[in-house]
């Protein structure tokens, strides 16, 4: 009941001191909603990539030309295929396309390289030349349906027509979103692919202890290609999204340093109105153990309020406007494609890390000079 009480003087000390305290308020929440956002969309965006890595082949081999992927002969299926451990290799082909009509990046691949992701879906794959089955992004932003119309434009700028045969509605979006699926004969003649030649090989290799080092005897046999193992892919995904995080967050290292100004000013001392309160409050009968949980109440009242109002409005900034401000950058280029909802994601201990970043330095800078008040005579803190 007591230190209800105490709660109770604390909440009518701060509304006394309500436009310096909202300031403080204002400041504190944007420091933690954009702390939040971006923590929230890397997290968000790992989890989708780590959806989408879960079927990718566990070894695929690029040849590089000039420092650049190029197209791979097929007759470098024979020396993959020969390698002990291998059980199978096979061609993908696949290729971007920009839709100059929607300013958006299509990915289009052949139905030989799909995966089991892409078994969520409304109608069916292409099954026969001239049929294709889109993601979601690309229907909405087309305004094609099943058994619709999808027309592209190809290498030698030629409209070509294909029936839509299915749209994906995978639960992640940001694997099929911009996905358009052909045959591939289609994709081979779209992109006017040289005989013999693929994107790339997939590569099986079953025993998962021996992918690294059939990446090398690859590497070793055909040293014009590129071997690229599904552990490649996830660290350069993780790395990718936590370097533009950590831009972000740099970008933004302004507030931070602002909310640090601030919790400084609180540690180094505290104004003389706030000196003549505790002054009248030691001298009616409050001991010193009663004035720090005073002030501890209202550090972590003001700390607390601002920490939620900072989650509830970086939760408003990704769910409703799809994190507008920051998903772009966080992103990268994949601006350029259709659209896709970002799902919030708040893991547990990025709470806790905001609220041990914030809350507690607060009310530690609020309560410690308040001590040195606290434990000086009365008459004289009055006196100042």
């Amino acid at each position: 009941m007591k230190q209800l009480k105490i709660l109770e003087f604390a909440l009518a000390a701060l509304l006394r001191r309500k436009f310096k305290n909202f300031a403080i308020l204002a400041m504190f929440s944007f420091t933690v909603a954009i702390l939040s956002s971006v923590l929230s969309l890397t997290h968000a965006l790992k989890e989708e990539t780590a959806y989408i890595l879960q079927d990718v082949p566990d070894l695929i081999v690029q040849r590089v030309i000039g420092g650049r992927h190029d197209l791979i002969p097929l007759q470098y299926r024979k020396e993959v295929a020969a390698i002990r451990g291998v059980t199978g290799v096979e061609p993908r082909y696949w290729g971007y396309y920009y839709d100059a009509l929607t300013r958006a990046n299509y990915t289009l691949i052949g139905t030989g390289g799909t995966t089991a992701n892409l078994t969520l879906l409304d109608g069916h794959l292409p099954a026969e030349s001239g049929q294709s089955a889109i993601g979601l992004g690309v229907a909405e932003m087309r305004g094609s349906t099943q058994s619709g119309e999808l027309i592209l434009v190809n290498s030698k700028n030629t409209g070509v027509l294909y029936e839509v045969s299915g749209i994906f509605r995978s639960e992640s979006r940001l694997l099929t979103n911009d996905l358009v699926v052909l045959t591939d004969d289609d994709i081979i003649r779209f992109f006017g692919y040289p005989d013999g030649q693929a994107t790339d090989l997939v590569v099986t290799v079953p025993n998962s202890n021996e992918i690294q080092t059939v990446a090398a005897k690859i590497k070793k046999i055909l040293p014009d290609t590129r071997p690229i193992t599904k552990r490649e892919l996830i660290r350069t995904y993780d790395m990718v999204f936590n370097w533009r995080s950590g831009m972000m967050l740099t970008v933004f290292s302004a507030a931070v340093i602002a909310f640090c100004i601030i919790a400084w000013d609180k540690a180094t001392g505290i104004s003389g109105e706030e000196k003549q309160e505790i002054g009248i409050l030691k001298a009616v009968g409050w001991d010193t153990a009663d004035v720090l949980a005073l002030k501890f109440w209202e550090g972590l009242s003001l700390s607390l309020l601002s920490l939620l109002t900072g989650l509830i409005l970086s939760y408003i900034h990704i769910a409703l406007f799809n994190g507008v401000i920051l998903s772009s950058v966080i992103r990268g280029w994949s601006v350029l494609f259709p659209g896709f909802q970002i799902e919030p994601s708040f893991p547990l201990y990025h709470i806790w890390l905001m609220t041990f970043c914030t809350i507690v330095p607060y009310v530690a800078s609020t309560v410690i000079p308040t001590w040195k008040t606290a434990i000086t005579d009365p008459d004289s803190v009055m006196r100042g």
